[in-house]
């Protein structure tokens, strides 16, 4: 698909620009890129054509695009001209992978939304260990999972109200696992995907890897803005949706059960298939209901589940719920991936959810105390940012004044804090004035990665005010 820029487009986008010249035009370009108006991989109209539309001098335009490419906004591409990009930092990866680091050293790590194990992980293990002798005169090959784990799974589906038989359980190597084997159920090389944006960065690129092509469509901080969702599937026409209901990754909202319906309706009416994202929705941390399973409101869905999220990330075990005439195509793309998740993490999350209630208790409690540790500072801290507390889930989705997430990323590195860049959740670039802030470090370290950040932060205006601005020009 072309994604060329036209200079009279360029023009009325770039609109009022400062002095000097080249450096207003680089500086609007910059903004327009940040902001996701100008996609990133767009081809910028050529030097010859802006020169025109601007009124400008080729030179001015030769210095801008010169600037533009020093700043890693744009790249110059051998015959492709000049194209869109951003700046490439840790928490800002092309390939939308966000990888966890190990823990060591003195970096702190707002990567990634995953917290440690609870208290009761290694007597789970031991309990595990004792039962394991039991199955090991067999081949170990589950493709489908434990029967005993599918019978205890589907239980707590039937329990949410989503009545499921052991038959619709599938059990993979993690929830990322089981949307790469639903997506090869249900998408071919070309198909179009529907994702939100923001949205789950690594989920972006499983559904890359596909074949698939993926189009995105913005949704609000402080919630999924079904109008738009639902217009993008009628505009669209895509094969399958991405849907993350549940507090949503990265922003924390919660999907009303009303408006469940209405995208239920939507995704009918289009004959899109949803895979629905449930890896957060048994973290609750205020008084809030959450509704019945989207799988209710749209039977043709596939539904994704995970241990990592409320329990441990070590766990390595996810699930699949799948609508009976979908059965056959998870199966066969499930044998296409591998044989089976590990025998003894699977015995692991049986005894973990033998005790669910009680361990999730904990685990809300915890999280709860993080989460307004982390609000409170940034608040006191960093007042000029915008903070919405979601109601669950594992992370604040922060609205910067400025459109500058990968260049804070770029900073806060060299001060020892590693984060994840707005683009990093964009299935087709922008969202540069967001930051995805897990509260999944302990309420002490939350803190001091707030005073790092604040340090980062001044550092970013200080070099982006360091620019010359004078008078006002108007092209």
């Amino acid at each position: 698909m072309d994604r060329s820029l036209s200079a009279a487009r360029a023009a009325t986008m770039l609109g009022v620009y400062t002095s000097p010249a080249y450096r207003g035009i680089a500086e609007g370009f910059r903004r327009l890129i940040a902001d996701g108006r100008i996609p990133v991989g767009s081809r910028l109209p050529s030097e010859r054509d802006l020169t025109a539309a601007l009124g400008v001098s080729r030179t001015t335009v030769t210095r801008a695009y010169s600037l533009l490419v020093e700043l890693a906004y744009a790249e110059a591409r051998q015959g492709s001209g000049t194209v869109a990009a951003l700046p490439a930092a840790r928490g800002h990866r092309g390939d939308h992978l966000l990888a966890p680091v190990d823990g060591t050293g003195a970096a702190l790590d707002l990567t990634c939304a995953a917290p440690t194990a609870p208290a009761g992980i290694a007597a789970a293990y031991e309990a595990a260990v004792a039962e394991l002798p039991s199955y090991l005169p067999g081949t170990g090959y589950y493709p489908s999972g434990l029967p005993a784990l599918r019978e205890a799974l589907a239980r707590r589906y039937t329990e949410r109200g989503l009545a499921t038989t052991p038959d619709q359980v599938v059990i993979t190597a993690g929830a990322l696992a089981g949307v790469a084997v639903a997506a090869r159920a249900l998408v071919s090389t070309g198909d179009r995907v529907l994702m939100e944006s923001p949205t789950y960065p690594n989920a972006i690129a499983t559904l890359q890897r596909t074949g698939a092509r993926l189009a995105g469509v913005d949704i609000d901080p402080s919630g999924c803005d079904v109008d738009s969702v639902i217009a993008a599937l009628r505009q669209v026409g895509p094969r399958a949706a991405y849907l993350i209901p549940d507090f949503h990754n990265p922003t924390g909202a919660l999907l009303s059960a009303e408006d469940r319906a209405r995208l239920a309706a939507g995704l009918r009416a289009a004959r899109t298939a949803a895979i629905v994202d449930e890896s957060l929705v048994d973290l609750v941390l205020d008084d809030v209901t959450v509704p019945a399973p989207f799988a209710s409101f749209a039977p043709d869905t596939i539904t994704v589940g995970s241990a990592s999220k409320p329990f441990w990330g070590g766990l390595r075990i996810g699930w699949l719920r799948v609508p009976e005439a979908r059965q056959a195509a998870v199966f066969a793309s499930r044998l296409s991936l591998d044989l089976g998740a590990p025998v003894l993490e699977q015995l692991v999350l049986l005894q973990l959810l033998s005790h669910a209630d009680e361990l999730l208790a904990v685990r809300r409690d915890g999280l709860r105390l993080a989460r307004n540790t982390l609000a409170d500072a940034l608040h006191r801290m960093l007042p000029q940012w915008r903070v919405p507390v979601p109601a669950g889930g594992l992370c604040l989705w922060v609205e910067l004044p400025e459109p500058m997430s990968s260049s804070l990323t770029a900073v806060a590195e060299r001060h020892d804090v590693l984060l994840a860049s707005g683009p990093s959740f964009a299935p087709e670039g922008g969202l540069e004035r967001y930051l995805r802030l897990p509260f999944t470090l302990p309420p002490d370290q939350l803190v001091e990665a707030v005073s790092r950040l604040r340090t980062a932060w001044e550092e970013t205006l200080t070099t982006t005010a360091s620019r010359p601005r004078t008078r006002t020009l108007v092209a």
